[in-house]
């Protein structure tokens, strides 16, 4: 049996100060310790520092947590969407007025620097208002019927209960975006963060908490990889989200495919930005640097490969060397830099290890390193934004760092004699995520929207970045089931029911 514990708050310091919090899990409306092993969450940039540890959930927490969102969901359900929405709109609110002491801990926890923490964190609570209006917008629709007396209505109705798992590298927007959907078409929620970002993750919880929502609606178990296994795996659990690596979103989806049961999956991108000939390179170079290297690289949506107009390669690289000469990789509270750490020691040996590949594969490294960590001194995760120009044809398809999500502050680059071959460039991998294209033709950004197979294509700014009330995801394998985010999250978190209606 877990024992009780008090609700998330630092050891004797204010929110958001370096202090350590006594992790918890929160199962029907109560934090409670984990029995299962003992985790600790590090400050990748201060490794020695302890931002939260405590005991893990293990399989009879899933359960129980189960168990809770099976008993309050049928009311839930039943309950005004307006009066689901208020939640929302209340722990909104909340995560607004703490966003500075919010970020700072994100900052701590992630490695982010302070200004995209505090960033991330508005933006969950945007995430959270956008959710909170959806009973103003359409619920069903209507369709005549061929016969007379009749009016057909489609209806909507929540799936029941939610299995949720989310990444470390946006800890508190990806879950808001999964979370707030999920429960304002009532639907409970059980979730599982990244293991390496439980903080933020309690953070969320308690917000929520704090704003009314009734016990047992969300869960959070806190603990390693296998407890999403579990998840998909229970009986009780109605369909599934996952964000993450293509690996584990495979795995998950053939879990529930097994069960009969929906999965909804962002995985892996390998993001190309297309620089032409006509752009505008500064422009183009101070976009193509902040969707390379902001949030370290650490992003699904980031710039990962950069494919430039042979006749205008040298100056655009030699612009965006310039750029990353006053681009300062540090400790992210430092309102100074621009680049922290990667989330672990681990990441950063297994990304340089990459590197290190793709250089004994012909990579030239234009900015960076790719031998040690250039910042061995702090003894954080730090590595240096790395650009790598590709030899030409077909030895640069097939460097591992033109085919591989390394998720790291690294860009590969290759040169294209023509328009029609950089899209053929951009089209060389199994994902299809997002893509940035530079350029002053209207044709040939027409041109793109057709060529490029993606989720998301941004026009003349970087790969990166999404907005509540649009969809998100890709195309390929890049995504699995419907989009994220604006209208489109109701076509996961809902099933229609068709209703003949005759007097």
């Amino acid at each position: 049996m877990s024992a009780a514990v008090e609700a998330p708050a630092t050891s004797g310091t204010a929110p958001g100060a370096a202090g350590t919090v006594q992790l918890g899990l929160l199962i029907d409306g109560d934090w409670v310790s984990g029995n299962g092993g003992h985790l600790t969450s590090v400050n990748p940039s201060r490794p020695a520092q302890i931002v939260a540890e405590g005991g893990t959930a293990v399989l009879a927490d899933v359960d129980r947590a189960v168990l809770a969102a099976r008993g309050s969901q049928r009311a839930w359900s039943r309950t005004p969407m307006h009066e689901r929405g208020a939640v929302l709109s209340r722990a909104a609110a909340a995560l607004e007025s703490e966003a500075d002491a919010l970020g700072l801990e994100l900052s701590r926890e992630e490695g982010k620097t302070l200004a995209e923490g505090r960033a991330e964190v508005l933006r969950a609570a945007q995430i959270l208002s956008y959710f909170s209006a959806e009973g103003d917008r359409v619920a069903g629709e209507h369709f005549s019927s061929p016969r007379r007396g009749e009016r057909i209505l489609v209806t909507r109705k929540p799936l029941g209960v939610v299995g949720i798992v989310t990444p470390f590298n946006f800890p508190i927007a990806i879950p808001a975006w999964k979370i707030a959907p999920a429960l304002v078409h009532g639907n409970a929620v059980i979730w599982k963060p990244a293991s390496t970002v439980p903080l933020l993750a309690m953070r969320f919880a308690e917000a929520l908490l704090n704003a009314g929502l009734p016990a047992g609606l969300l869960n959070l178990v806190i603990g390693p990889g296998s407890l999403g296994t579990a998840l998909v795996q229970n009986p009780g659990v109605d369909a599934m989200s996952f964000t993450g690596s293509s690996g584990v979103g495979r795995a998950l989806a053939a879990q529930a495919a097994v069960r009969g049961i929906p999965l909804q999956g962002e995985m892996g991108g390998k993001n190309a930005a297309l620089v032409l000939a006509d752009a505008d390179l500064d422009l183009a170079s101070e976009q193509v640097l902040l969707g390379a290297f902001r949030s370290t690289g650490q992003k699904c949506t980031a710039t990962s490969r950069l494919i430039l107009a042979d006749t205008i390669a040298d100056e655009f690289l030699e612009r965006l060397t310039v750029r990353l000469g006053g681009w300062h990789t540090g400790d992210p509270v430092d309102p100074e830099i621009q680049m922290g750490p990667v989330i672990n020691e681990a990441a950063r040996r297994s990304i340089t290890s990459r590197i290190n590949v793709a250089v004994t594969d012909g990579a030239v490294a234009i900015a960076g390193t790719s031998a040690e960590n250039p910042y061995a001194g702090t003894h954080g995760a730090f590595m240096a934004p790395t650009v790598l120009a590709l030899p030409a044809g077909q030895a640069g398809s097939t460097n591992p760092v033109w085919r591989e999500e390394l998720f790291g502050p690294v860009l590969a680059v290759r040169r294209a004699a023509t328009t029609e071959e950089a899209f053929g460039m951009a089209e060389e991998s199994e994902f299809g995520l997002s893509a940035a294209l530079f350029t002053r033709d209207l044709a040939t950004a027409l041109e793109a929207v057709e060529a490029l197979d993606v989720g998301i294509l941004h026009l003349n700014s970087e790969s990166a970045g999404s907005d509540p009330h649009v969809p998100f995801g890709g195309s390929k394998k890049s995504s699995f089931g419907p989009k994220e985010q604006g209208g489109a999250a109701k076509e996961f978190y809902t099933h229609t029911t068709t209703v003949y209606l005759r007097g």
